[in-house]
């Protein structure tokens, strides 16, 4: 059987159907709706969305943190909400998300930012203590894309969903070679899904100035997320790529955000396969969209990047990649690198 939102709607002016969706009995049945939105576009959002609303009561979320969302999930209990519908980019819906969990009640996602595949996937990003964590979540009930909001979030956060679409193909690589060398099982429709997002990408040549665009974009993104759903797991849309991007949150936080970090990852991940065709591929949709390709085009040096390389199979433990298998010495990671930045660097 196969889990999917009751509605998905990627369009312009799609937050005008709001008030219809939060009707069906299959959402609400008495109508007491809570909405969360970022402090960033709060006001604008809420004026946008109260005519078709009514009375429901708008939360704010101060930021991407798990203390966030537990604050907002308390307030979703003490006043028995039924739904809450989590308006803005991935920090607030990842926090709406969590939040709904804790209370026990479905969550709406409508994006106003398309800059990775948070947006139907079965995990929050949320930052604690200790860094940042991925924290299992429900499948949103409903998600709605108003192309509209998209337009007006800042390019290089729509642009960088492209790169964690992109980097779908090599976590399918890396999960078919845990198939073959560690017997992992793997899922044959979570990889189609999550392959057929990237692929419905990779190749074209218009970019997110394009309505057309846009929608392929979301419709990748959401499927991507699905992919994860289906897999009881982030194996479909996460492998060596997202190893790489986790390492460098740790060691060098607030360097790049998650997609554009994907797209180095897989990248990089298709250059130690000695996957000629493939990294020119992922390279040039990655130069086309704008995306960083190289260290330096996100501040880091060969060697730093070689340090990230080499604490990415820590940051998921378990997890067979590209990376596990080459098992590389200090010494022969500095080489890869250097030889990556060399063939594709400026």
């Amino acid at each position: 059987m196969l889990p999917a939102p009751l509605t998905m709607d990627v369009r312009r002016g799609a937050v005008a159907q709001l008030g219809a969706l939060l009707a069906d009995s299959r959402v609400a049945t008495s109508g007491r709706v809570a909405v969360a939105v970022g402090l960033g576009q709060g006001d604008h959002i809420e004026s946008l969305i109260a005519p078709t609303l009514g009375e429901a009561e708008v939360f704010r979320v101060a930021d991407g943190t798990v203390d966030a969302a537990v604050s907002l999930g308390a307030d979703l209990r003490k006043a028995a909400y039924e739904v809450v519908v989590g308006v803005g980019g991935g920090k607030t819906i990842d926090v709406t998300k969590y939040a709904a969990s804790l209370a026990g009640i479905p969550m709406v996602a409508v994006a106003t930012n398309l800059s990775h595949d948070g947006i139907c996937s079965p995990t929050a990003s949320l930052i604690y203590e200790g860094g940042k964590g991925s924290f299992g979540v429900p499948m949103p009930l409903a998600i709605l894309v108003d192309l509209d909001f998209v337009h007006n979030a800042p390019e290089s956060l729509v642009r960088a969903g492209v790169g964690d679409v992109v980097s779908n193909l090599s976590a399918i690589e890396d999960w078919q070679l845990g198939n073959v060398e560690r017997g992992e099982p793997i899922d044959g429709l979570a990889c189609s899904m999550s392959r057929t997002a990237a692929e419905a990408l990779v190749g074209r040549s218009d970019s997110i100035e394009s309505d057309a665009f846009l929608t392929v974009l979301a419709e990748s993104l959401i499927l991507s997320g699905m992919s994860m759903v289906v897999a009881g797991s982030s194996r479909p849309a996460s492998g060596g790529d997202h190893e790489i991007l986790h390492a460098v949150d740790q060691l060098f936080p607030g360097t790049s955000n998650h997609g554009e970090l994907a797209g180095i990852g897989a990248a990089f991940c298709f250059f130690l396969r000695d996957d000629t065709a493939r990294v020119k591929q992922v390279v040039d949709c990655l130069r086309r969209h704008q995306l960083p390709v190289v260290p330096g085009d996100i501040g880091l040096t060969s060697e730093q990047f070689a340090e990230v390389v080499a604490l990415a199979p820590a940051t998921r433990p378990g997890r067979y990649t590209i990376l596990e298998h080459l098992r590389m010495q200090d010494s022969e990671i500095r080489d890869r690198v250097g030889d990556y930045v060399r063939a594709f660097g400026s």
